[in-house]
Order: structure tokens, then C-alpha cells, then sequence
């Protein structure tokens, strides 16, 4: 769009992708706030209004706020996906999801995730002790499956089969050819009936940032020969009637479907032949990889996925189907884990740009005096009076800046001329971007001068507590500002973090082809608040986070709608971040003891006359309330100039 033009939300929807990765649950309001839509339909919260609210209540960003009704959407739309593609292809047998708890641990995610799934009986998968200690706890509905993966000690084992006499359908799949002994062993000495599911290891190996942990190489699953050998096993133990699912996983955000199909057709093959073998079986579990589209491109891109859930259900239902006929074996109930495509959208991290950095100090004005030979060399190339293209513009500043730093380091320049001819290369970049702005041919060289001239937005979070895959696997994650989404966003910028750490930052952002290197943003204002948003993070980036600086999570609020009102809605919990004094105590320090060691000091100040007692006093007293206080930033504004007011316009 040209610039001429006056920016529009539409504009807004377009450049950051509200539509595209966030389907009907986003739109921007005419005032320029970005509004969430939990259920896919009108009603609608405006995000700053939660954030406004959970301000009032001493809860500042950085903030989590997760959408409550959005999380339990999900778990209705992939249920009736399944329902439907099952109606549609008048399959036999019926879908029995469940939820991997190490996608999202926490309780208030799990609980809500039952619930909503209550009435299609959706169970839990565990993958290690704690997690089927939650499991066992949380999970009564006795018509939901709970299976049990990952590696398994004698402990885990027991604690699947005590599941079994409270009457829970517990599942423990063997991972690796050694489990199968000891959960004949210990079933026995219980005197137990398990149910046993055999993980394969597919030939089919996944796609995206996750492909090596699957097929031939991967390290869970058993080979062919192997599940012939548990076969042979559950036989001799006299315990055919044990076997009772196939399960595979060929990792998580698969991008294409046809992956998918290939890996349920191979799985289903698996299972055929263990039902032709004599075994009772009756479950197929697809396990996870159900994808989400971070970047809204609907393609195979990693970041992104080229099919629906409802595309996704269907074909699973029929290559199953497919199978089963050519093999003339019943069909069985379909079980996935998915995870990452239930959790990931609920979640929403907002926090605050309090600082900007700018390599461009703005234009130079006329030189005075006679400045080093560098820099009037640098002047009249600025000035471009014998017309050299823009590429020859550009190299011949950068080798002379280039020049103008190694003459600073032999000691043959001032500082003072070094900053100018630092200064006036920019000057002439900065000319070259508006140049080259309506130009559809720029050389690549060129293309990369908006990522050179970008700022530095400096933003009250922890990229490694909250956004730990950009940093670990380079996710994409949608990220854009929360309101003054009417206003044209001028400032090209990256984000850093307030880490002292120099990976604390995010300069890769989703766009509709490619990866974008900067994000429009506005420019900031004196007194004022800019709240950014991270968009569908509740996909292990909740459990997955670290103390990186100690900072410790983030404020928390749950958020859903009003019953009683189209755009209404209330916080149900709001759950303060770590303190300081919780972080200590983490890595082996006791808050009494710091304060009583700082004490110490400020006595032996106080006695050697350097400190004034009531200084002292000052001293011990706000070292206690930072102790007690929260790790992240709280910034200083004027109260006047406040979001409720300076939003509200």
C-alpha cells in the first residue's frame, strides 16, 4: 500500500496476520485494539481491556493470559471433527482422544481440558511418574483411556497397574523390548490383568523441525522382529488377551498431511496383522504431530500446516478404514495424543516495549571545520554529487566506514570523527531505503538494509522463560502489538529481552511467504505503555521455560466470557508470578539469611561513621521488599497517561 494512503485496521489484519494464523478467534476493533474471539463467533474481549483488569489487581505485564473458552473450543472442535469424519465414513468403531500432560503440566490446563472433554470421555497420556501420579489423581472418568508412554522402571509400572484395579482403563505401551518382562513380571505378583499397547517404529519418518526423532532411527518403538518377540511373550505368559493397542508418533507440528496418511496407513498394517495373529487389539492410536498454523500460510512450511483439523480427521478415519477392509479386519476405535493443536492457541504473553536502541542517530547536518579526509570522503558520498547507482553507493560507505574504524584503532582518528563517520554511513543508508522503497528489483545486498536499520525494542520478559523454543528450535511464534493497530506502525524493530544474556531476542517473525527479519511496530511515547503480544504459546512453552537470570514466570490471569453478555467476560483465577524470595529458594538460598548477611554489613557501615543510621535503616528495609518483591521490570509513567486513558481515544 502506498504511503499516501491512510492506514486502516484491515491494513493492521493484514501485516500482522490476525486472519490468517488466527482463523475467527482475532479481529482489531475500530478503536485499534486487538480483540480475542474465544468461541469463533461475535463475541469478543478486547485484550487491553485484560490487561487493564489485571493491572487493577496488582498483576502487571509481563502477563499470561490465557483464554479459557479458546482452550476448551479446541478440545470440542477436534472431538467433533473426529465425530463427524466418523459419521461421514460410517466407520465402526468410535474416537477416544487424549491429552499428553507434558505439552502443558499445569493443573489449571489439565482440569479445564477434562472438563471440557467430560462428555466425549477424553483421557490423558503420561509419559513419566509424576505425570501419571497427576494422571491417576485428576482423570475419573472410567470410560476415558489414560496411556502410559516413555521409559518405565518397576515403580511406573505398578503405579499403571494399580490404575487397572481402581478400574481405570490404563494402557502401558512398551517403548522398548525390555518393558515387556517386567510388566509380565510385575502384573503377575499384582495379580493383574494389563492392557498392553505396542509402540511401532514406522519406516515413515516425519517432516519439520522435529523429523529425527522418528522412523528407523528413532529411539522409541520396536522393530518388526521385536513385536514378533512381545508376541511370543504375551503368549507364553498366557497373556494374549493383554495386547490391545498399536501406537505410533511420528513427532510433533507435522506440515504435511500426506506424512500423516503414509504413517497411518503403514500403523494401520501393523495392527491388522496383530489382530490376524489372534490378538483381542481394538485400538489404533495415531499419537500426535496434529499441527498448528503459527504463520498462517497453510503450507508445508515447518512453521505451518496444509491441512484442517477437520482435513486431518478424515483422512486418518479413512486410510484406517481403507486398511481394515483389505485385511477383512474389524475397525477399531482411534486414539491420538494430540497436544501441541489442543493447548497451543489458548495462550496469549503480553508485555511492554520500556525502551528503544537506534543504530541511526538521524540525519547529519553540513560538516564544520575540516574534518578527517574518512569523513569528507563519507560527506560526499552522502551527498552523491557524481550519481553512482545504489549498490556502488553502498559499498563505497561501507568500505569507508570500514576504513574510518581501522585508522581509529591505529590511533590516526578521534573518537569524534569516528562517531560522524559512523553517523553518516547511516545517513546514507538510510537515504538508500527510502530510495529503493517502491522499487519491486533491489539487490540482496540492499534488501537486508531495513534488518541494519532496524531498532531495538527493549521488552519486560524473558525470551528463555517464555518464548524458550524461539531461542532452542527458532519456532515461530505470531507476535504483534495489542492496540494502536489504527495507526501506522512507522518503526521497523527488532525484540530484545531484559536478559544480560545477547540471545535474549526475537528477529525472525512470521509472514505470509517467508520469515520476516524486522516487525512494524510504532514508535513509542513518553509516559505511555506499548503492550506487545506473543500469540499461541501454550504448547510447552509454560513448563518448558528456565531460570535464566532468574526472572521465574510471569503473571497470570484466566480469562472467559460473560454468559449474560455478547462481549462481556471475567477473570476466573489470577495467579502472581515467582518472587524473588520463591527464586532464591529454588537454588538453595534462604531470604532470612541473605537479609541477615546484608544486615550485617550495613551495622558494620553504620559503626564506621560511612553510613548514617537512619540511612542504614533505609537500606535493610528496601533490601527486604525487593527480596519479597517480583524479578521482572516494573516501569515508571506518569498515571495521567495511562492505558485506561490514552486508549480509550
Amino acid at each position: 500500500m502506498s504511503k499516501a494512503q491512510p492506514w486502516t485496521i484491515k491494513d493492521a489484519e493484514d501485516y500482522y496476520g490476525f486472519k490468517r494464523w488466527g482463523g475467527d478467534h482475532f479481529s482489531v476493533d475500530a478503536q485499534g485494539h486487538l480483540c480475542v474471539h474465544p468461541k469463533g463467533d461475535h463475541r469478543k474481549i478486547r485484550i487491553t481491556d485484560i490487561v487493564r483488569e489485571a493491572e487493577a489487581s496488582g498483576l502487571k505485564p509481563p502477563l499470561t493470559i490465557r483464554v479459557q473458552d479458546l482452550l476448551r473450543h479446541r478440545v470440542s472442535r477436534l472431538n467433533e471433527a473426529f465425530r463427524s469424519a466418523i459419521a461421514g465414513e460410517d466407520y465402526r468403531g468410535r474416537y477416544r482422544g487424549v491429552f499428553p500432560i507434558k505439552v502443558n503440566q499445569l493443573r489449571e490446563v489439565v482440569e479445564e481440558i477434562l472438563d471440557a472433554g467430560e462428555e466425549y470421555d477424553f483421557g490423558l497420556e503420561a509419559g513419566s511418574k509424576p505425570e501419571l501420579i497427576i494422571a491417576l489423581a485428576l482423570l475419573e472418568n472410567r470410560k476415558a483411556l489414560l496411556i502410559c508412554n516413555g521409559y518405565k522402571d518397576e515403580e511406573f509400572i505398578e503405579l499403571a497397574l494399580m490404575g487397572r484395579r481402581l478400574g481405570k482403563q490404563t494402557i502401558i505401551v512398551v517403548e522398548q523390548l525390555s518393558e515387556i518382562d517386567a510388566i509380565i513380571r510385575i502384573a503377575k505378583r499384582m495379580g493383574v490383568m494389563p492392557h498392553i499397547g505396542i509402540r511401532v517404529k514406522l519406516t515413515t519418518s516425519g517432516e519439520g523441525k522435529w523429523a529425527d526423532s522418528t522412523g528407523e532411527n528413532a529411539k522409541f518403538g520396536l522393530t518388526a522382529a521385536e513385536i514378533v518377540e512381545v508376541a511370543e511373550k504375551l503368549k507364553k505368559a498366557k497373556m494374549k488377551d493383554a495386547l490391545r493397542l498399536v501406537h505410533f508418533h511420528i513427532g510433533s507440528q507435522v506440515p504435511n498431511i500426506a506424512t500423516i496418511k503414509k504413517a497411518v496407513v503403514e500403523a494401520a498394517r501393523f495392527y491388522c496383522e496383530l489382530s490376524r495373529m489372534g490378538f483381542p487389539m481394538g485400538l489404533l492410536d495415531v499419537g500426535g504431530g496434529l499441527g498448528v498454523d503459527y504463520d498462517g500460510s497453510r503450507s508445508a512450511f515447518e512453521s505451518s500446516m496444509n491441512y484442517s483439523m477437520e482435513v486431518y480427521a478424515r483422512d486418518v478415519v479413512s486410510n484406517v478404514m481403507q486398511v481394515c477392509r483389505e485385511s477383512h479386519v474389524e475397525t477399531p476405535d482411534i486414539v491420538s495424543e494430540s497436544g501441541r493443536a489442543l493447548v497451543a492457541p489458548h495462550s496469549i504473553l503480553i508485555f511492554e516495549a520500556v525502551d528503544r536502541i537506534a543504530r541511526d542517530l538521524g540525519p547529519v547536518g553540513a560538516l564544520k571545520g575540516r574534518p578527517h579526509q574518512v569523513v569528507r570522503e563519507l560527506d560526499a558520498i552522502r551527498r552523491n554529487r557524481r550519481k553512482f547507482d545504489p549498490l556502488e553507493r553502498f559499498h563505497d560507505a561501507k568500505a569507508k566506514r570500514e576504513e574510518a574504524h581501522a585508522r581509529f584503532s591505529l590511533g590516526s582518528m578521534r573518537l569524534e570523527e569516528r562517531a560522524l563517520a559512523d553517523r553518516l554511513f547511516w545517513d546514507v543508508c538510510r537515504q538508500l531505503r527510502a530510495d529503493l522503497a517502491s522499487s519491486a528489483d533491489v539487490p540482496d545486498e540492499l534488501a537486508r538494509l531495513d534488518s541494519m536499520l532496524a531498532e531495538q525494542y527493549v521488552c519486560n520478559f524473558s525470551v528463555f522463560q517464555s518464548l524458550l523454543d524461539h531461542w532452542a528450535l527458532d519456532q515461530l511464534f505470531p507476535i504483534a502489538p495489542i492496540h494502536r493497530l489504527n495507526e501506522r506502525p512507522t518503526v521497523q524493530a527488532t525484540l530484545v529481552d531484559i536478559t544480560c544474556d545477547s540471545d535474549g531476542k526475537v528477529d525472525d517473525f512470521i509472514d505470509f511467504e517467508d520469515v520476516r527479519r524486522t516487525l512494524a511496530v510504532h514508535p513509542l511515547k513518553e509516559g505511555r505503555p506499548y503492550y506487545i503480544g506473543a500469540f499461541m504459546v501454550g504448547a510447552y512453552q509454560d513448563i518448558m521455560g528456565d531460570l535464566h537470570n532468574l526472572f521465574g514466570r510471569v503473571n497470570e490471569v484466566h480469562a472467559f466470557l460473560e454468559d449474560d453478555e455478547d462481549d462481556g467476560f471475567y477473570i476466573e483465577e489470577a495467579l502472581p508470578g515467582y518472587s524473588v524470595e520463591r527464586i532464591l529458594g529454588m537454588i538453595q538460598y534462604n531470604s532470612e539469611d541473605l537479609c541477615r548477611m546484608l544486615k550485617r554489613q550495613v551495622d558494620r557501615a553504620t559503626k564506621a561513621d560511612s553510613v548514617r543510621p537512619r540511612e542504614g535503616v533505609a537500606m535493610v528495609d528496601l533490601y527486604e521488599r525487593l527480596i519479597r518483591g517480583r524479578t521482572y521490570l516494573i516501569p515508571h509513567r506518569d498515571e495521567k497517561a495511562s492505558l485506561r486513558r490514552t486508549d480509550r481515544r
